[in-house]
């Protein structure tokens, strides 16, 4: 249903839209209920409608839809209002993903744990990357498949219909009374996923955490030119032999900064990247020894998104089991990582291990001699028979000019895979694309993740492709710069607050190369009871979060960020990155993100002030 007063007031947002809305891929915490994402954003955005306010001032005030673009973001939300409100829809039964795959395997994840049917129909031809094998034999989804020539033939059935359209119109929905989820494919775009008002609520979170995890959201930039064209207006394409330029450009720069031969896969995100890791692993395993169990090892408090991606991996996979590998505080990453290898050699099982270097939230390294050996050391099942080597995937976000995978590097001998997450140091948070490269001894691996990278629609947009070529030749300077601002303030609470815990990398570790530009701030506490402790430590974080945001608000932001081109971030990873760990696990200590540019006396002076307060 045409509706001019939603067109017109959606065509003054977008010609009105503050400039964050395109360009941020973190946005503020001070004005986000994690709870209400999207609805809080859509609720206030509603109000504006009503009214006809459409300015810029106004758009600047509302609440933050998403704390990352990955998940969600202000323009992915209007977009999904846009197409609900024209359907006569609640915005929340409508989804936009960057990817036209993942929409149907989050549904048919859902069936699956639910042990419900799954239908799925198409009128012309289904997307070249939907491999319908590789989606039974290696991630265990079971449905039914039909070619149907029109809507109207399409009959009842016990379980869920997906209805997969390749023609619609942006806003178009045909949700007839045996269609369940209607996904409309959008060319380059994205794909829109909606639901009936019959759908459990359940379906809704479960489609969203999908969206969170294993993808992203339909990007702005995309969002931007779906609304272009749902008011009317046509949006600028680029040329694909400039495309083509920038990947390679992509491609030769990574290459150099990592030190390696092999195959760059560029992915919209690190964790798309990591998704396509794992489940290329996987078919890799299930090829290569076939009846063998799966162990993906991994710190129990590492980044959130990726204790959370591999464990519901492994829940929907029998032959996949996660184990834990305590790397932080008391325990020593080599020897946790000794001991669970010896375990899974007895047992003749695949060997998996995922780590961070830095760790996170602690920013600590281990041993990479140690380290070294303990991945080399060949190990005997229970029946002395020569156990699986490990495979070692290195997130390395926090220091991606470390040359790990180089053929003289500390891993060069060990099948080791290293990712980036791109919305950090890579694109100077321009952008959420992820990378991987592999070593020599484990580059035939990448054939089966760009194979998985692929069937999940899961590659680097455009747009994306153009920020990275435009950004990676600066990073490795980005780096020194923002280290060296690190290092300068560290030194100065310690000499301010010396009762202050701080995680830093060591100067030791510094002239090896490890450079990040985030630390994190165990401030001092009192009280006489443990609990008393723990309280009054997080109200000293958010006293200090406050006042730096409040005090230089141009510079100082609330917010999940690191490798950032300007300002200086401030989070609290228990609330934030590591939001899905278990509580046990979370660790309530401030993390703090400096940037090459900032001004740093001012952050000194507001410290100092703050010091005096406590």
């Amino acid at each position: 249903m045409k509706d001019d007063k939603m067109l017109n007031y959606i065509s003054e947002v977008i010609a009105n839209m503050p400039t964050d809305w395109l360009k941020l891929t973190t946005h503020r915490l001070d004005i986000y209920d994690e709870e209400l994402a999207k609805t809080q954003f859509l609720e206030h955005f509603e109000n504006l409608y009503r009214e006809n306010i459409a300015e810029t001032f106004a758009l600047q005030k509302l609440p933050t839809a998403y704390d990352y673009i990955r998940l969600g973001h202000p323009l992915s939300c209007i977009l999904e209002w846009a197409i609900a409100k024209s359907n006569d829809l609640d915005p929340e039964n409508v989804i936009a993903f960057q990817s036209k795959t993942i929409p149907v395997l989050a549904i048919l994840r859902k069936n699956l744990l639910d042990q419900k049917n799954t239908r799925i129909l198409y009128t012309d031809k289904l997307p070249e990357f939907f491999d319908v094998e590789t989606l039974r034999e290696v991630y265990g989804y079971s449905f039914d498949l039909k070619k149907v020539k029109t809507v109207e033939e399409i009959s009842s059935f016990d379980g869920s219909t997906v209805f997969i359209s390749q023609d619609a119109q942006v806003s178009e929905v045909n949700l007839s009374s045996n269609i369940d989820f209607f996904i409309n494919l959008q060319s380059d775009l994205g794909s829109v996923l909606v639901m009936d008002g019959k759908q459990d609520n359940a379906y809704v979170s479960e489609i969203q955490h999908v969206r969170r995890r294993e993808t992203i959201a339909m990007t702005p930039a995309n969002c931007l030119a779906a609304l272009k064209l749902l008011v009317g207006k046509s949006s600028a394409k680029s040329k694909e032999t400039e495309i083509g330029t920038k990947k390679n450009q992509v491609t030769n720069s990574i290459n150099e900064i990592t030190g390696t031969s092999s195959k760059v896969l560029v992915a919209s995100c690190g964790l798309s990247m990591q998704y396509a890791i794992m489940m290329g692993l996987v078919h890799e395993a299930l090829e290569k020894h076939k009846g063998k169990e799966i162990k993906f090892i991994v710190p129990p408090n590492c980044y959130g998104g990726t204790n959370d991606q591999v464990r519901r991996v492994a829940a929907c996979l029998d032959r996949v089991e996660v184990l834990d590998m305590p790397v932080d505080g008391d325990n020593d990453m080599v020897q946790s990582i000794d001991t669970v290898l010896e375990k899974v050699a007895r047992e003749d099982a695949v060997p998996y291990i995922i780590a961070e270097i830095p760790t996170n939230p602690r920013v600590e390294v281990p041993n990479l001699k140690d380290l070294r050996d303990v991945l080399q050391e060949k190990r005997k099942t229970s029946t002395d028979k020569v156990a699986i080597e490990p495979v070692f995937i290195l997130d390395q976000t926090f220091c991606p000019n470390v040359q790990f995978l180089a053929s003289d590097g500390i891993l060069s001998a060990i099948s080791s895979i290293s990712y980036v997450s791109g919305s950090k140091f890579p694109s100077g948070g321009r952008c959420t694309a992820g990378y991987c490269v592999a070593n020599n001894k484990a580059a035939n691996l990448l054939d089966k993740v760009e194979e998985h990278l692929v069937l999940c629609d899961n590659k680097a947009t455009n747009l994306q492709m153009e920020i990275l070529a435009e950004q990676l030749p600066t990073m490795n300077q980005r780096i020194k710069d923002a280290y060296k601002n690190t290092r300068e303030f560290v030194s100065f609470i310690q000499e301010n607050l010396p009762e202050a815990k701080i995680n830093f990398v060591s100067e030791q570790l510094a002239n090896q190369g490890f450079t990040p530009s985030v630390f994190s701030l165990d401030l001092p506490t009192k009280g006489d009871t443990a609990e008393e402790r723990e309280a009054y430590k997080r109200a000293l974080n958010l006293k200090l979060i406050n006042m730096m945001i409040q005090e230089i608000p141009n510079e100082s932001k609330y917010c999940v960020s690191y490798g950032q081109l300007n300002g200086c971030y401030w989070t609290i990873p228990a609330t934030s990155t590591q939001g899905t760990t278990k509580e046990a696990d979370k660790d309530y200590i401030a993390r703090v993100s400096l940037s090459p540019n900032l001004d740093l006396e001012r952050h000194k002076e507001v410290f100092l002030d703050f010091v005096k307060q406590i």
